[in-house]
């Protein structure tokens, strides 16, 4: 299998310019890249910057594609491990965050008792932002 035929799956935030607020854009990932998308947050606002958190879907060359295209529209993309943080001077690895984490991306070393954070599972839910005591993990749309 070439690199162009590995199918990928990439979480990212998107930052619409107010122009492109009411404009097909996800479905041109579907249509013209043959992207699959899961919505995993959406603050869409007419008249103000879009925001967007997915999962994009499909094969490497068509999501370098599409990432292009979104590009040469104006749309601002990063990582969403970019924008999902553990302030390690702040934890106190309680461990109050670990259950309430809908995708074990904050989970507890059996010997060290220290929280692991693990961005590529972090879906931005912001549960473990409004659970933690310490204010440890921080999300920065």
């Amino acid at each position: 299998m070439n690199k162009a035929d590995k199918t990928i799956s990439k979480r990212i935030v998107l930052h619409f310019p107010h122009r492109l607020v009411d404009q097909p854009i996800v479905y041109k990932l579907v249509k013209d890249y043959d992207l699959r998308f899961n919505i995993l947050k959406a603050y869409v606002t007419p008249q103000e910057e879009g925001l967007m958190v997915l999962e994009l879907i499909g094969k490497e060359e068509n999501f370098n594609k599409g990432t292009e295209y979104l590009e040469s529209c104006g749309v601002k993309i990063q990582p969403l491990s970019q924008d999902v943080i553990r302030n390690e001077a702040k934890c106190t690895d309680c461990g109050v965050c670990v259950p309430i984490c809908p995708t074990g991306a904050l989970v507890v070393d059996p010997l060290t008792r220290k929280v692991h954070f693990y961005d590529h599972k972090c879906i931005a839910c912001e549960l473990c932002v409004k659970i933690c005591p310490t204010r440890a993990m921080e999300v920065r749309f």
